[in-house]
């Protein structure tokens, strides 16, 4: 599977391509929520447009352009597609396949018995595919529009067409994933002004031909693998729900305290270099710091003394430690007996090492007998920790732990570091720190800050969370 990076230059760097008509033809497949806003927006983009169900009712609305649910302006839509007869709906998918050169597939993915997804669906509509297809000589693109996880689209959708039909994915047809991103009560609004326009896909001509499709309403979708995008709609609506459940807990906690919420998260929202913006929002290593530990845990003692119950904030502290144990975890599986520690710090550029994550990784290794050694640009044997030790002493256990033994396992050069450890550790992103990865060889490295962009593709390298 193509990386990100990959991707993109692959479709940056394809040469034109002989596309379908100047508009291409579209079906689509499950006329619910999103199927109908498709069907109604892409017409009035100027594409002829089918849309499929099973669900008769659905069909027949969609073919006297009447909207089947309340949504602000979709019936105008839908009513303008079919006076200027760019909208039709059947129940045929096969044959709608065979008129068309696009298929958006937006059916029903609910939740199965086992809570994961039913496919039952998917793989109906994957078979009417490969018949309709199998049946043509042109180039047809599906479109998986459906909230599914992850390997679904190209591990389960497109082999049952290509079963059917007897042909090649990225080959004889084209598969990507474009996950929708339409809020009920204002879909068509963002529709046309989407937040994202994100596009998965493994080849060139599929990805060209879709942002051709979209280039009316964004012409610079983001185009990425067929994974990817599939995640990237499950990651949206977990970090909404997140939001929601924060909000709603910062109202629990304010109302006995007599706080307006409100004024509270008017202010909170006002922030967007940190509160509402990509920082901190970068998978790697846990939290540390003199700030964030201590205030989730004042938070979670307020609640607890008012009697109110925060189960995501006071989750936090569990969510950290599980990722500080999953180090210790990596570190151990290697077998070293001596580990090297690059980056000691909570965070690069300073010498603060209160609660920083990776003392309690130190603190266990040490504790079972590892030999450690640590670099970090900005601490030395002289860094003083006596007034770190006591603004901690009831938080840091694994700066209490190493109190001592810390200025002996401290090294001025990182290259000693590396030359004396049978496992790396790297837990700040620096020049330095890359240049002591790419010449340790086949040592072990545990990498939990994402020093590359492109992961290096050896089996000495692990990152925690890529």
């Amino acid at each position: 599977m193509l990386d990100n990076a990959a991707n993109q230059r692959l479709f940056a760097t394809a040469q034109p391509l002989r596309l379908v008509e100047e508009k291409p033809s579209i079906s689509v497949v499950g006329l619910g929520y999103v199927g109908a806003v498709s069907t109604a927006c892409l017409s009035s983009l100027g594409h002829q447009v089918i849309g499929v169900d099973i669900d008769m009712d659905k069909v027949d609305c969609i073919a006297n352009g009447v909207s089947p649910i309340h949504e602000k302006d979709l019936g105008k839509l839908l009513h303008e597609g079919l006076t200027e007869g760019l909208v039709s709906a059947t129940n045929d998918l096969r044959q709608a396949v065979i008129d068309t050169d696009v298929t958006f597939v937006s059916v029903g993915t609910p939740t199965a018995a086992d809570g994961g997804c039913d496919y039952s669906y998917i793989d109906a509509a994957a078979r009417s595919i490969g018949e309709g297809i199998k049946l043509k000589n042109d180039f047809h693109v599906i479109v998986m529009r459906c909230s599914i996880p992850p390997g679904v689209t190209m591990g389960f959708m497109a082999p049952i067409i290509e079963e059917v039909s007897g042909l090649k994915a990225g080959v004889d047809f084209g598969v990507c994933f474009n996950p929708e991103f339409l809020r009920e009560g204002v879909a068509v609004e963002d529709f046309y002004a989407p937040p994202k326009t994100v596009i998965g896909a493994d080849d060139p001509k599929s990805a060209r031909i879709l942002s051709r499709i979209y280039e009316a309403v964004d012409e610079k979708p983001i185009i990425t693998s067929v994974e990817t995008a599939e995640m990237v709609k499950y990651v949206d609506n977990v970090w909404h729900a997140t939001k929601v459940c924060f909000a709603n807990e910062v109202g629990r906690l304010c109302k006995p305290l007599g706080v307006d919420s409100h004024a509270v998260m008017d202010v909170f929202v006002q922030d967007t270099k940190l509160n509402l913006s990509p920082y901190y929002l970068k998978p790697g290593f846990a939290f540390g710091g003199s700030c964030l530990p201590k205030e989730v845990r004042a938070v979670a003692h307020i609640a607890q003394h008012l009697g109110v119950d925060l189960p995501m904030i006071n989750s936090l502290g569990k969510s950290n430690d599980t990722q500080i144990a999953e180090a210790l975890r990596m570190a151990k599986e290697t077998g070293a007996r001596k580990v090297g520690i690059l980056g000691l710090a909570f965070k690069p550029g300073t010498d603060d090492l209160r609660e920083s994550p990776i003392l309690e990784v130190i603190a266990a290794l040490n504790a079972d007998g590892v030999k450690v050694t640590i670099h970090d640009a900005a601490i030395t044997v002289d860094t003083p920790l006596a007034g770190q030790l006591a603004y901690v002493r009831h938080g840091s256990s694994g700066l209490q732990a190493l109190a001592e033994d810390l200025p002996k396992m401290l090294r001025d050069d990182v290259s000693d570091v590396v030359e004396q450890s049978d496992a790396l550790i790297i837990t700040h992103n620096n020049e330095l720190y890359q240049d002591a990865v790419l010449t340790a060889g086949n040592t072990p490295v545990i990498d939990v800050v994402r020093l590359f962009s492109d992961v290096p593709q050896t089996t000495a390298y692990s990152g925690i969370g890529w």
